[in-house]
């Protein structure tokens, strides 16, 4: 309601409402991400997973909301071409980032064979 507010009396601050909303659900969201966390942590201690690839994939996930949320920030204000470019550039860090996993399961399928 603030947003649409704003909108039409100050449009220029739409932008720092939608930043300060996303960053309050963010924090509220949090919490429950603690949780996840924890809960993949044990997981993985009772089925003996590589913590490293735990890690990366904690990481990915979190590289991939951040994405999303400066890809919405850039939609909202305007900034179509920046925000696909931020979504590629998001893209191609989680690729990097996901190659010692992709490695190893090639190992892993190469030794089945």
């Amino acid at each position: 309601m603030i947003a649409t507010l704003l909108k039409e009396h100050k449009p220029e601050f739409k932008i720092y409402v939608s930043i300060v909303v996303g960053i309050i659900i963010f924090f509220i969201a949090a919490d429950k991400l603690k949780e996840f966390i924890y809960l993949i942590n044990k997981l993985a201690q009772k089925i003996d997973i590589n913590k490293n690839f735990i890690g990366i994939l904690l990481k990915i996930t979190g590289i991939s909301i951040l994405t999303e949320f400066a890809v919405s920030i850039c939609k909202d204000s305007g900034e179509t071409s920046i925000a696909s470019k931020i979504d590629l550039g998001g893209k191609i860090i989680i690729l990097s980032m996901s190659i010692p996993i992709i490695t190893s399961l090639l190992e892993v399928l190469l030794d089945l064979l």
